[in-house]
């Protein structure tokens, strides 16, 4: 009984991170934000309602399915977002215009698609 009230309390919660994920999709102002909402919550939401799941089941089966589908999730949400932000990036889709810093402007080599290393005195610490 008690169980099944925490494992919808995750459930509960992990469906708001998503909706707040799908909230900030349509919200923010450019790709990279869009990204950064999407792949924080949800890949928390998901792993929140797996946690119910596997609290309202309580099987050794479906516990180590849970624990290989969020650790999935976590490995590969951020990496996915980086590779589509950078793509993104690369192939000129517009910051925000409120964007305070572009550190890799100038850096990009559109003809070698190669990115350089920044120069030494911004490597020094003052």
């Amino acid at each position: 009984m008690i169980t099944d009230l925490i494992a919808g309390l995750f459930m509960i919660a992990g469906t708001f991170l998503m909706f707040l994920a799908g909230l900030g999709l349509l919200r923010m102002p450019d790709l990279l934000m869009r990204m950064h909402a999407t792949t924080k919550a949800g890949a928390m939401g998901i792993g929140l309602v797996m946690i119910g799941v596997a609290l309202h089941f309580l099987e050794a089966g479906v516990t180590a399915r849970v624990l290989i589908i969020v650790l999935f999730v976590m490995l590969t949400a951020p990496v996915a977002a980086h590779t589509i932000g950078r793509a993104g990036y690369f192939v000129g889709v517009p910051l925000w215009e409120g964007m305070l810093k572009d550190e890799l402007k100038g850096r990009y080599d559109a003809e070698t698609h190669t990115l350089a290393s920044p120069p030494e005195h911004q490597n020094k610490e003052p």
